[in-house]
């Protein structure tokens, strides 16, 4: 079993630690919570291993299902193991509900269904709030090699939403949204990377709309590890 060695990055939700294996790293889910771009943070005991759970499900199924991620194995409830992968500075936004910034941004109404998944693309950048990107930006920016890939980015991420929608729907929940991010592995290829959790998924009860999701924390209603782990509990009762 590989083992931990140096601290490689801390982010707002994890560490990422370099192994004696070049090729696999560790992340370790931290509790803490941050919104608006870290303008708002807390703690909440416990969030780090629900996250780490329930992203293990997520990649597992994932990965059954054809889909390409970093994901290796989980080592503990705050710890898992996946592959050392090149970030891709894109956030990837797939909206089937409007929601969040759309609702802000457009003034669509929270709740509207959308007449098709809408694919965003964001710059991962904290430090300029996470702006929208176009397809030239990625350019510009050279956050791609060519156009092609970003068409990749999509095609994946509509795949990965039918998958997902089909999951959560069978679990009772809506998936209104959800933030994927992608890496380069050692040969270069485009997977998956970092985490598939409530942290980055907006879940709402598909019966009452309840919000099972960091909307809870955001919008200030408190029950957040709660929503998790009836989340956590959904997948597991379903796997």
């Amino acid at each position: 079993m590989p083992q931990r060695t140096r601290l490689l990055y801390e982010g707002k939700a994890k560490k990422i630690w370099e192994t004696d294996d070049p090729d696999l790293l560790i992340s370790e889910f931290k509790d803490s919570l941050t919104a608006f771009n870290g303008a708002k943070k807390s703690e909440e005991a416990g969030k780090g291993a629900l996250n780490n759970k329930i992203s293990a499900e997520l990649f597992t199924y994932l990965n059954e299902k054809g889909i390409p991620t970093h994901f290796v194995k989980m080592l503990d409830d705050t710890h898992m193991l996946h592959k050392r992968a090149e970030v891709i500075r894109i956030e990837v936004i797939v909206r089937n509900i409007a929601a969040g910034s759309l609702c802000r941004n457009l003034g669509i109404e929270e709740g509207t269904v959308l007449p098709f998944p809408l694919v965003e693309f964001d710059y991962k950048n904290d430090e300029l709030g996470d702006p929208k990107l176009n397809d030239q930006h990625c350019l510009i920016l050279g956050l791609v090699k060519e156009e092609a890939e970003l068409e990749y980015l999509r095609y994946m991420a509509r795949k990965i939403n039918r998958f997902l929608q089909e999951f959560y729907g069978e679990l009772n929940l809506k998936l209104v949204d959800f933030k994927l991010e992608f890496g380069r592995d050692k040969n270069d290829n485009i997977i998956l990377i970092d985490e598939l959790s409530p942290d980055n998924f907006r879940l709402w009860d598909a019966e009452t709309d309840e919000k099972m999701d960091k909307d809870r924390f955001r919008q200030g209603l408190g029950g957040l590890a709660e929503a998790y782990a009836e989340v956590l509990e959904r997948i597991r009762n379903k796997r």
